[in-house]
């Protein structure tokens, strides 16, 4: 059973660590008055609305409503548990945490387990690729095919033998459970039988690694001829091909200080620019780059040089992923491979050197590679064909934001094919027109309805404004505490409110980090992140917070009010006069009540 961590040792391991180093390690802050600012790394955006406050040690997100303090940002960027995330920051205070055990759920102790086969097995498969007889084909393949001894080391590269069970064999003789194994992918359980087989059978194996860079998962390639040429770990509780990239583990620091990454296709060309090295290089896991790889690639670095093989497969793909990238807000490059090369083929073929200065640094803007792939496939000597390319191109040129930059490309257009730039620019006013007409087809439908959503009544505002001011001061909660105590009207204010008198009943002074320890609702971390970010006036008048109050306390009477009016109209429908004449009496003194209050708050 695991031991609790003491509340007074998570508190001091909180106050010694600051929560902009550790988001930086993720997401890179630029500082905007006492704050730090950068692109959310909990959803897609372009322009930066994700909030550190130094001062407060909190972070939030004006966009999704992510908030928190440092635990909660690690809990929910590594998906770890509170205890994990404690530990882990643990070092950075000076606290030994070693002897702590998490109280992990029996799915947590699976996956662990599942992470420890594949350490072990990585081991026996490099082992037997580096120091046995059995290992002495692939090895020989290896070093023919340019790897050294010391980037197999580095990649911890191994071999599976061509035996039907000797991993089978070996986690048994771990002591693994074959079932977990099958699970976990690296066996294959018999059609209609009790008994399993190995999965990866005399292939050269590439460990992947998780962002912590624990393995995961394998790729094995075939020696000979076999299909198919990679052979993949399947899906599993540890390994999502969505969620990971190949060599990031390695790559992060590198492209963090860089703020640039290289993105290849596949784990050879990895390796390959590694030698060469490109220390800041990933790969995809056989698979389209999804929305997840590229916002994380966004909230490391802020330029990516895509990096395909140079077939038309590459190219599509290519386009593909510089499209995605684009969307999750990274500066976008592409380097072109000549004839049809992959990157690994053209390292080889050419040297370290020529890949770097000739491919990369040669590497084009995305609408200059977008000019280039319009024309694959057009005869442009034709003059139909030449036609339809230059208006493609004038469209493309038209959603270009930057009029300098579109001007560039027009004026290239116009040289090559020997074109008025007056004529040019007038086809790309046409289509920016066009453009700007369906953008506002689409705001009508997607931005004005949600903001008229967000209007929020009167007593509302002024719950959130009682609640901040009451976050930053502990004499402005004592006075609202004293008047109206939990009389708050939504059930989340409430619930935050009391926390909030807890907290400040046991001694302590505002301090929103800490606060947020205590409440473990997500939802209510969120809004109590975003009241605290919140930009106002500190400097509150007497008269102001009475008026805050006020309003909280009017609003159940206006309710009330309204439903008074409401059977006043029913019973004059009814002609109840009686009714309708006592009704009326009501009204009129609950209309006198709440217009003394307001006086009481204006004199």
């Amino acid at each position: 059973m695991g031991q609790r961590i003491p509340e007074e040792t998570v508190e001091h391991i909180r106050r010694s660590v600051d929560i902009v180093d550790i988001i930086q390690q993720y997401v890179s802050l630029k500082k905007r008055g006492r704050n730090y600012f950068g692109l959310c790394p909990f959803h897609g955006e372009k322009t930066p609305s994700f909030s550190v406050s130094p001062e407060k040690q909190i972070y939030h997100c004006f966009g999704c409503g992510a908030g928190g303090n440092v635990f909660s940002f690690l809990m929910d960027i590594e998906g770890i548990t509170f205890i994990d995330a404690v530990k882990r920051l643990a070092p950075r205070a000076n606290v030994d945490l070693s002897h702590i055990a998490d109280h992990s759920t029996a799915e947590q102790t699976e996956t662990s387990v599942m992470i420890a086969a594949h350490e072990l097995l990585k081991k026996f498969y490099h082992h037997l690729l580096m120091h046995t007889n059995e290992g002495e084909e692939a090895l020989s393949y290896l070093l023919h095919r340019g790897f050294t001894r010391e980037i197999i080391e580095q990649f911890e590269i191994g071999y599976a033998l061509p035996s039907w069970n000797a991993a089978v064999t070996f986690l048994t003789n771990k002591g693994f459970s074959l079932p977990l194994m099958e699970r976990a992918g690296l066996i294959v359980r018999k059609s209609g039988e009790d008994s399993y087989f190995d999965r990866f059978r005399h292939r050269i194996m590439f460990p992947i690694h998780n962002h912590h860079g624990e393995t995961v998962a394998f790729s094995g390639r075939a020696l000979g001829n076999e299909d198919p040429k990679y052979l993949n770990s399947p899906e599993t509780p540890i390994f999502n091909k969505r969620n990971i990239l190949y060599h990031f583990h390695e790559a992060r620091v590198p492209m963090r200080q860089k703020q640039q990454v290289v993105l290849f296709e596949g784990f050879a060309d990895v390796i390959a620019a590694v030698q060469a090295g490109i220390s800041h290089a990933v790969a995809t896991m056989g698979t389209a780059l999804s929305e997840e790889q590229a916002r994380m690639l966004r909230r490391n670095a802020s330029s990516v040089i895509v990096c395909y093989d140079g077939d038309r497969a590459g190219i599509d793909a290519a386009l593909r992923a510089s499209e995605t990238l684009t969307e999750a807000g990274c500066y976008v490059k592409v380097a072109m491979i000549p004839d049809g090369l992959d990157p690994d083929e053209y390292v080889r073929k050419y040297g370290a050197d020529r890949f770097r200065h000739h491919v990369l640094d040669a590497s084009l803007s995305l609408t200059a590679f977008k000019l280039e792939y319009l024309k694959r496939g057009r005869h442009l000597q034709n003059e139909s064909e030449r036609l339809r390319y230059i208006e493609d191109a004038v469209k493309e040129i038209s959603r270009l934001s930057n009029a300098i930059e579109a001007d560039y490309y027009l004026r290239q257009l116009a040289d090559e094919f020997s074109i008025s730039m007056d004529a040019l620019r007038e086809q790309m006013t046409l289509h920016g027109k066009k453009q700007q007409t369906e953008r506002k087809h689409e705001r009508r439908e997607t931005v004005i309805l949600p903001a008229k959503a967000k209007l929020l009544p009167a007593f509302q505002k002024a719950e959130r404004m009682l609640i901040a001011h009451m976050l930053r001061d502990k004499a402005i909660a004592l006075t609202v505490q004293e008047t109206i105590e939990g009389a708050f009207n939504i059930e989340e204010h409430r619930a935050i409110v009391a926390y909030l008198y807890a907290f400040y009943e046991e001694g302590h002074e505002p301090d929103v980090s800490s606060l947020l320890e205590r409440i473990h609702d997500p939802q209510l971390k969120r809004i109590v992140t975003e009241l605290s970010m919140m930009p106002m006036n500190e400097d509150i008048s007497s008269a102001e917070l009475q008026d805050y109050i006020q309003c909280v306390l009017n609003y159940p009477k206006e309710q009330l009010l309204k439903q008074k009016e409401a059977q006043l109209r029913e019973a004059e429908r009814q002609k109840d006069y009686e009714r309708a004449k006592r009704i009326a009496s009501e009204i009129i003194a609950m209309r006198k009540s709440l217009h003394f209050g307001r006086r009481g708050i204006n004199g």
